[in-house]
C-alpha cells in the first residue's frame, strides 16, 4: 500500500473544456476541490435563464455544453489564470481568446466566442443537446462548481487501468479522456473498483470511495485533436461487459494533497451507501 501514490492532478476550470495539471489542489467537505469546474457554459434558454450569472445554481449537464455534444471542444487549449482572473483559449498554438471572468464585458467576450465556435462546428452523432443557441458563461472561481452529478464528488483512476486499455486499444489512450482529478500509480490495473466503500488518507485529507463511473462517449473524444477516434466503450463492453472506469469519492475530512503524496490508512467506510445495480454502485461522469 506504501508504494501507491498521486501521479497527476488535474482540475477543470470550465466544465466541458481541456484540463489543467497542478502540483497540488486543496480538497474541500461538501464541495470537492475549488477550483473545478467552477465555470461553464450555459445555453440560454428560458428553463435556464438567471439574472446573475456569477451565483448559478448547480443544474444537471444538459444545460451546459460538453464535448460529449461538442467533441471539437477538445480541439481547444484553455487555461485560466486565477492569479488574474483570466481566461485563455488557444487552438493548435494560436491565441484566440483572452477575456477576463469577473467584468460584465469580459464575460460576454467569453460567451459569444464559444456561441460562435460552437456555429462553426457539428454536434456528435448522440449529443443530448444537438440544438445551436446563445451561451452564458456563469460561476465564480472557487466558489460554484459544476459537476455532471450534484453531491460534491472527486474522480479518480489508476495509471495501471489507462494503460490495458491501451494494450487493449492497440494504441497509447490519454488518461485525459477520462477527464480524472486524480491519477494514482502503484496501483494494479482495476484495482481502484475494489476500495469503493472504502475510505483512505490522501495527503491532510481523507476520502470515502462511493462508486465506480459509468462512462460516455466524451472517452472517445481525441485531447489533442477534438475528434472521436478510439471507440472505448464498445472496447469496455466487449472485454468487461461494463462501461466503467476509475471510481469517485466525497471528501470527509479537508486537507491538501500534491504529486507524490501516498494513500494510506485504507478501512471500510462507515459512510458508504450501497447501490444494488448491477451488484455495485456506479455513478454516470464526468465533463
Amino acid at each position: 500500500m506504501n508504494n501507491i501514490h498521486v501521479q497527476q492532478l488535474f482540475i477543470y476550470p470550465v466544465k466541458g473544456l481541456s484540463p489543467q495539471k497542478c502540483d497540488r489542489v486543496l480538497l474541500q467537505v461538501g464541495h470537492g476541490i475549488p477550483g473545478d469546474r467552477t465555470f461553464a457554459l450555459m445555453y440560454q434558454e428560458e428553463d435556464s435563464l438567471h439574472h446573475s450569472c456569477y451565483d448559478v445554481p448547480w443544474m444537471k449537464k444538459k444545460h451546459f455544453i460538453t464535448q460529449n455534444d461538442w467533441s471539437a471542444l477538445g480541439a481547444l487549449d484553455s487555461y485560466y489564470d486565477a492569479a488574474i482572473n483570466t481566461l485563455t483559449v488557444k487552438r493548435d498554438g494560436v491565441e484566440l481568446l483572452v477575456a477576463d471572468t469577473v467584468s460584465p464585458s469580459g464575460r460576454d467576450r467569453i460567451a459569444a466566442f464559444f456561441t460562435g465556435y460552437l456555429a462553426a462546428i457539428h454536434p456528435t452523432h448522440a449529443a443530448r443537446h444537438p440544438e445551436r443557441a446563445p451561451l452564458q458563461f456563469v460561476g465564480e472561481f472557487g466558489k460554484t462548481r459544476y459537476p455532471d452529478r450534484e453531491p460534491a464528488h472527486i474522480s479518480i483512476v489508476s495509471q495501471a487501468t489507462i494503460n490495458h486499455l491501451s494494450e487493449l486499444a492497440g494504441q497509447t489512450v490519454d488518461v485525459r479522456r477520462f477527464r480524472p482529478n486524480i491519477v494514482l500509480e502503484g496501483v494494479s490495473a482495476w484495482e481502484e473498483f475494489d476500495w469503493v466503500g472504502q475510505e483512505m488518507q490522501i495527503g491532510t485529507a481523507r476520502i470515502a470511495i462511493t462508486a465506480r463511473i459509468n462512462r460516455c462517449l466524451n472517452i472517445h473524444v481525441n485531447p489533442e485533436t477534438g475528434e472521436q477516434d478510439i471507440a472505448l466503450l464498445s472496447l469496455l463492453q466487449k472485454h468487461f461487459k461494463h462501461t466503467q472506469t476509475g471510481v469517485v469519492a466525497k471528501i470527509i475530512t479537508s486537507g491538501s494533497m500534491e504529486i507524490g503524496d501516498q494513500i494510506s490508512d485504507i478501512n471500510l467506510s462507515q459512510q458508504f451507501l450501497y447501490s444494488e445495480e448491477n451488484g455495485s454502485c456506479v455513478l454516470n461522469v464526468l465533463n
